[in-house]
């Protein structure tokens, strides 16, 4: 189910995927799903949220405008989120915490956010190329909520990422065969490695 930026967001659903924006719509998204509040109810019973490069800053606890004036997040994963001082453009790799699983990832980022974790989010990965959070780290996750600057897109690209977050809902996937997925993943991995 598709949910326009003016629709309440049900909280009956199993997974959401906020995308990436730019800065201005960025706040007014933000805006919107902190005074509905029904993306917050769903995650605190436990749906499972992927946002992705702006969706990911939002639902932080704070994240900057186009000044890096720090505004008020969705506060769902504790992090903040600022301005670099240079933009992050390219591909990226990293391995996710094996507390996790979901191997190897890659995507492309294109962003200027720097990212700092608080106490309750763990780093999704570690930064073997590319920006991420902060050159060492990308994303975060706390419970069932996960945020990454992989764009790419980043689920098709990375099928045991896909994998993990319907594993959150349905329980262990059994492995499928060879696809254009893994295709793609290992074609990413050895154009960049």
């Amino acid at each position: 189910m598709h949910v326009h930026s003016s629709d309440s967001v049900p909280v009956e659903g199993d997974i959401y995927l906020l995308g990436g924006g730019e800065d201005r719509p960025q706040i007014l998204a933000a805006d919107r799903l902190r005074s509905d509040g029904g993306l917050k109810r769903a995650a605190e019973r436990g749906a499972t949220v992927l946002a992705v490069c702006a969706g990911y800053q939002i639902i932080g606890q704070s994240y900057g405008d186009d000044d890096d004036n720090p505004l008020p997040g969705v506060g769902i994963l504790d992090i903040h989120s600022g301005r670099g001082e240079s933009r992050a453009v390219g591909e990226i790799v990293a391995d996710v915490d094996p507390e996790i699983g979901g191997g190897r990832i890659t995507g492309f980022e294109n962003h200027q956010g720097r990212t700092t974790l608080g106490p309750s989010a763990k780093p999704l990965a570690r930064t073997l190329k590319g920006i991420g959070n902060d050159g060492q780290t990308e994303g975060a996750y706390q419970g069932r909520v996960l945020g990454t600057y992989l764009h790419g897109p980043a689920l098709p690209r990375n099928p045991a990422f896909a994998d993990l977050l319907l594993s959150t809902r349905v329980g262990q996937l059994p492995p499928l065969p060879p696809s254009w997925g893994e295709r793609l993943h290992e074609e990413r991995l050895a154009a960049v490695m």
